[in-house]
């Protein structure tokens, strides 16, 4: 058509030279072009477009007569299908000729060059694909994508050249030449207008960092033109929780540095003045709201420094309160009077009835493994209910516990009714299985061997399995575990458990012990943030208590429990590596070796009547109540713990055991969260003769009580070497941990900012530990043993007695804790300082272990 137009062109402006006459002539040849019709349509050059596809897109078919628009518009068409370089449509006596140059097909996408940005990273933002077309107008769009995508992680100088091999058949390689540049980054942030607050203290409100060396791991100071408009809000919400009610960004201006390299960004702000809170009233047109008592509700107190996070906050406390007296569309409506001259701003909270509306239907979306009933069964509010905020947030918080999903959200829109919405529950899944083969070194278990294998979302259906087997220096774990969510589809939660450990603690307690069992259990909810757990378990416990050989007389009292080594000096302290203990030829005349566990020994330790096989009859129950306002980062509110075992509903073991614990949380500031911690427990044996078995009692210290070493306090045994003319104590050591019947314990925590950029994984938090473990019945701790000649301990002429103590005094720690999410797995470090403890504890100022929470 392109020649075809031409030549029209050129033989209309020949003629246009000579007489009219002539014109007249070119005219009726210009016009016999486009008499008659068409014979056929011929489509030349196709090579692999079917000439019928072709003929698809004219607007003209044999029959129809030349008319030049429908050509003109069918050369249009053939263009715009992106299918060809070069399209002419000609005559050739009846026939219409349609000639084509097809374009290529891209074979591959090629990206050279590139680092930063992945290969399959950037084919998500272009279009050119393989078995595509290939154009230039699709290629330069791309290529605009890409240069975008440099730009938003921060490289502002990249260039991308496209490149194109020719191939056979009409093929082509598409290349993607690019130069990445360096990162342009932030040279500086400045702040104009700000006068009460300094640069650096703004620059820690907001998002964009300054370049420096040591954020080499962060991506905040490169360049990102939209996360500006991000920190004009975080400056925004900065000022107003501090009373500056006026504030505002007036500019956000970033210039390029001359090298191209960097930004210089410059906030223009306007602080105003800072106000107070003035009145606060609360009015309601509602018969069953009372004002004075929604007053009370208000958390904004009169003369307090404005902060616009307490407005919404006040709007939520006040939309739960109409919520609990049985309005569940309310409309409240801050009503702000700003007084210059006072500097007070008066909120007049006016609450009226709102628009009814309903759910008309829930949407899951985005669960691609979890069913969707799982995700259902965890909503709070159904469709056809009444719409409600609370109850709405309350679910999305129930999703988040469970622990499938990286994210959710719940957003609403309207329904084609007014009087209805639509409820959009999007979630983002997480990986809930795990392989994991872990290694390590800790202060706590020594060298450790971890083996697990686990999925808490088994089959989509919330279902959770574990294997786990781990091994260390000072205990072997082989646990196996299922849980169903929902037994027999009631909201009812079953488990069975199967596990057997070995533990050694000999260094610390004296004795080892061998469990093997298994349990059942069940949870079900009493209301939605109170639950009561029943269980059942049945095991068998080995306790054994270290060999140590003592010399008695034949009465059975004590002649020594230790022989110093041949050839060694006296040492200062008998606990020293120059004794060993007692062999048979170290016995004298009416001596004898025997076990410090031997019956022959009138004196024996307490810790032997432990040592025995036993088969324990465990039933229990536990009630949780959880009022924190996030399950997984609670920043406010508190949550209560209370247990209970019964042993001895068969079995050779009989006690109770109970245990309490409760905790609160407090937001202060952003990353800035007060917790405090309480717990105690309590275990009273049934059978006073039996008293309760070591391995029964409680042993606090180590990662329990941070400062104290593992069974570092509470009762203990010690010796006492002292002259028996002056009474004086020449020496006190201490032996075994014998555990405590009672505990109580608090902790204080404040996590911290450590000034790290959130990719390290590390956190930090303030601690301070208190409380006591202790209370041991008589027949538990026994009685002093007077040792009347303790040369055999390095003292000549002086006496020992050794004494078991079960004081509940107070203790306390106080230091910092280090977690770090290392790509080892979780590691946690303490650094402690005592504050109080007995002569007797055993406490430690570091330690380093792994940890299972955050």
């Amino acid at each position: 058509m392109r020649k075809f137009l031409a030549a029209t062109v050129l033989a209309t402006s020949v003629l246009a030279l000579g007489s009219g006459g002539q014109l007249t002539t070119a005219h009726a040849q210009e016009d016999a072009r486009y008499d008659g019709t068409i014979r056929s349509i011929v489509v030349e050059g196709n090579k692999r477009i079917e000439a019928r596809t072709v003929q698809s897109y004219l607007l003209l078919e044999p029959g129809d007569a030349f008319d030049p628009d429908r050509i003109d518009l069918s050369l249009k068409t053939l263009f715009a299908t992106n299918l060809f370089a070069d399209v002419s449509i000609d005559r050739r006596e009846d026939d219409l000729v349609v000639r084509v140059v097809e374009n290529p097909i891209i074979n591959r996408v090629i990206f050279e060059g590139n680092r930063a940005l992945k290969d399959d990273k950037l084919r998500e933002e272009i279009q050119a694909s393989p078995r595509g077309v290939f154009t230039a107008a699709r290629v330069q769009a791309d290529v605009q994508r890409v240069l975008e995508m440099y730009r938003r992680s921060g490289r502002f100088a990249a260039k991308v050249e496209p490149q194109y091999k020719p191939l056979e058949q009409n093929r082509v390689d598409l290349i993607f030449e690019i130069t990445e540049g360096p990162v342009t980054g932030v040279r500086a942030i400045n702040f104009i207008g700000n006068k009460e607050y300094s640069d650096s203290r703004l620059r820690s409100e907001i998002v964009t960092r300054q370049s420096r060396l040591w954020r080499f791991f962060s991506s905040n100071d490169n360049y990102d033109s939209g996360r500006l408009e991000f920190d004009r809000e975080q400056l925004r919400e900065f000022y107003q929780n501090n009373g500056y009610y006026d504030f505002r960004v007036t500019s956000a201006v970033a210039e390029l540095t001359p090298d191209q390299k960097d930004f210089y960004v410059t906030f223009t702000v306007d602080e105003g003045r800072q106000y107070d809170f003035g009145v606060i009233k609360v009015e309601t047109a509602l018969e069953k709201l009372d004002s004075s008592i929604l007053q009370a509700v208000v958390p904004i107190q009169e003369g307090e420094l404005f902060r616009g996070d307490q407005i919404e906050g006040t709007i939520d406390a006040l939309t739960y309160a109409a919520g609990v007296a049985g309005y569940a569309f309310v409309d409240i409506r801050p009503q702000i009077s700003v007084n210059e001259e006072t500097g007070r701003i008066d909120i007049t909270f006016a609450i009226d009835e709102g628009p009814r509306v309903y759910i008309d239907r829930i949407n899951i979306v985005g669960n691609t493994q979890t069913l969707d009933r799982v995700i259902r069964r965890e909503l709070r509010i159904a469709e056809g209910d009444a719409f409600n905020r609370i109850l709405l947030d309350r679910s999305r918080n129930r999703i988040r516990a469970l622990g499938f999903f990286k994210e959710v959200e719940i957003v609403e829109t309207p329904a084609e009714d007014p009087d209805r919405t639509i409820v959009d529950v999007t979630v983002t899944e997480q990986s809930t299985g795990e392989l994991s083969f872990a290694a390590g070194f800790s202060s706590v278990d020594s060298y450790l061997f971890d083996l697990s294998a686990s999925q808490r979302n088994l089959r989509g259906r919330g279902q959770s399995v574990v294997a786990r087997t781990s091994l260390s220096s000072r205990q072997q774990v082989v646990d196996l575990r299922f849980t169903e969510p929902r037994f027999l589809d009631r909201n009812l939660s079953a488990g069975v458990d199967l596990f057997a450990t070995k533990q050694d603690f000999e260094e610390f307690t004296g004795f080892t012990s061998e469990t093997i069992g298994g349990g059942v259990r069940t949870a079900f909810p009493l209301t939605d943030r109170m639950q009561l757990g029943l269980s059942y378990r049945l095991q068998a416990d080995d306790v054994n208590i270290s060999d140590r050989n003592i010399i008695i007389d034949t009465a059975g009292n004590l002649v020594r429990d230790s022989v110093q080594i041949e050839g060694q000096s006296t040492p200062d302290d008998f606990t020293d590596d120059r004794f060993r203990l007692p062999e048979a030829g170290d016995a004298g005349p009416g001596e004898l070796v025997v076990d410090f566990c031997d019956p022959l020994y009138t004196l024996r330790d307490t810790i032997c009547r432990s040592e025995r096989n036993d088969i324990s009859s465990i039933i229990g129950y536990n009630f949780f109540w959880d009022q924190t306002n996030d399950p997984i980062t609670p920043t406010r509110g508190f949550d209560f713990r209370f247990s209970q075992d019964l042993a001895g509903l068969g079995g050779d073991v009989r006690y109770v055991r109970t245990e309490t614990g409760a905790s609160l949380y407090r937001g202060i500031w952003r990353d800035v969260i007060a917790s405090a911690k309480f717990s105690a427990g309590l275990v009273v044996p049934l059978d006073d003769e039996q008293g309760v078995r070591i391995n029964n009692r409680f042993f606090r210290g180590g990662s329990t009580f941070r400062g104290f070493d593992v069974a570092g306090l509470g009762p203990r045994e010690i010796v006492r070497v002292f002259d028996p003319q002056t009474g004086e104590v020449v020496q006190t050591s201490r032996l075994n941990s014998l555990g405590g019947n009672a505990y109580y314990q608090g902790t204080f925590e404040l996590t911290v900012p450590n000034f790290l950029p959130e990719e390290y994984g590390i956190k930090s938090a303030l601690f301070m530990d208190v409380g006591s473990l202790g209370t041991l019945d008589d027949v538990d701790k026994g009685v002093p043993l007077f040792i009347g000649d303790a040369s055999q301990l390095g003292f000549p002429g002086l006496s020992a007695v050794r004494i078991p103590k079960d004081a509940a005094s107070l203790r306390a720690s106080a230091g910092l804790s280090v977690f770090w999410d290392s790509p080892f797995g979780p590691i946690r470090f303490d650094f402690s300082q005592i504050l109080r403890k007995e002569e007797y504890d055993r406490t430690e100022t570091f330690r380093f272990s792994t940890s299972t929470n955050f």
